[in-house]
């Protein structure tokens, strides 16, 4: 476990090193992808970071065809939708994240339920890299 200070934490840092970190309230055990500060069910600030292990499955999923531009400038359009999607976690708390390696032109062929693990995707802005959260079929 870390020992830093949840409020001081920064996601991006923990994706930047392909790490998928939540937070658990050692109050009542409640478990946060993304980490937060204050528990959501009991409103407890004692929270500790946990790694997640990135295995899961697809609860949700939508195929995005008319995006934001920094989605646009990497080629998704109309004629090329991206995949967005809920992912249940092994560990049981749900996270949002891309979701790769799917047809999304043929959306139908996306299963809700299937099992998918955590890919990180690593781009690079404004001479800075960027890891954003994604997951891909197992």
């Amino acid at each position: 476990m870390e020992t830093e200070n949840i409020s001081d934490i920064s996601y991006e840092k923990y994706l930047n090193e392909d790490k998928l970190m939540g937070s658990r309230c050692k109050k009542c055990g409640e478990l946060y992808a993304p980490p937060r500060p204050i528990c959501i069910k009991c409103y407890g600030t004692d929270m500790e970071l946990v790694e997640m292990k990135g295995d899961g499955k697809l609860a949700a999923f939508t195929c995005i065809s008319v995006g934001p531009p920094f989605m646009v400038e990497e080629g998704f359009d109309r004629k090329n939708p991206y995949c967005v999607g809920v992912v249940e976690l092994e560990e049981g708390t749900r996270v949002d994240a891309r979701i790769e390696g799917v047809d999304t032109g043929k959306p139908e062929t996306i299963k809700v339920g299937m099992p998918v693990s955590v890919h990180f995707l690593h781009r690079e802005k404004n001479n800075t890299q960027i890891t954003y959260l994604a997951f891909k079929p197992k």
